[in-house]
């Protein structure tokens, strides 16, 4: 029986990489992969010289693949049967797999258990303020199989917070959940680190 993977862990943990080194081997040995993402996440698409939207999925050191975007109102479910009928798919992975609604998370978990096709999903467990992206916390609930994507704060100790920033390098605590951006937006730290930043911060 197949599972629904969740593969979490901070900024600059090396996720995409991840999801897209698992797309490699997966392909290596003859496998169809069906890579999707979230269309919030734009950063790194664009437009092609016969004016399509090319969707992209983009690693901090340098791998790249052409992937589905998928709209957040769209059902997976449906989807994944057309696209299978046509022809069959092996496994799907979804990168910044937090941007999902509770009800794709739902349909994923349907496509493991019930079609025999295995979804990882690699993303973030939280946003800015530590609190859990909806995408994110139904993973949490449902996945067969949970693993963190460790990375370090500057300290040396385990980051788990996604600090947002704004240009001159302070700690933003307040606005919406989703602020789309890479290393000019965002620092993973440790929370230690985090609460001291903003203790700091809020002296001067």
């Amino acid at each position: 029986m197949s599972k629904l993977y969740f593969k979490f862990g901070a900024m600059a943990s090396s996720k995409t990489a991840n999801a897209l080194m698992t797309r490699f081997n997966y392909e290596e040995k003859g496998n169809r992969v069906w890579l999707i993402k979230p269309d919030l996440d734009n950063r790194d698409d664009y437009i092609d010289e016969n004016g399509t939207l090319v969707t992209v999925v983009k690693s901090r050191i340098g791998l790249s693949a052409v992937a589905d975007v998928l709209k957040q109102d769209e059902n997976l479910l449906e989807r994944f049967k057309n696209l299978n009928e046509k022809s069959k798919i092996d496994v799907i992975i979804c990168d910044e797999c937090q941007f999902l609604t509770e009800a794709q998370v739902d349909q994923m978990k349907y496509i493991a258990e019930f079609c025999d096709t295995p979804v990882l999903c690699f993303g973030l467990r939280s946003d800015f303020q530590t609190k859990l992206f909806p995408g994110s916390k139904r993973l949490f609930e449902i996945a067969d199989s949970i693993n963190e994507v460790k990375s370090v704060c500057r300290c040396g100790k385990k980051a788990i917070v996604n600090a947002r920033v704004d240009k001159n390098g302070k700690i933003i605590t307040e606005g919406e959940q989703i602020e789309i951006g890479g290393n000019d937006k965002y620092i993973s730290m440790c929370w230690g680190c985090w609460q001291t930043v903003i203790a700091e911060q809020e002296k001067n």
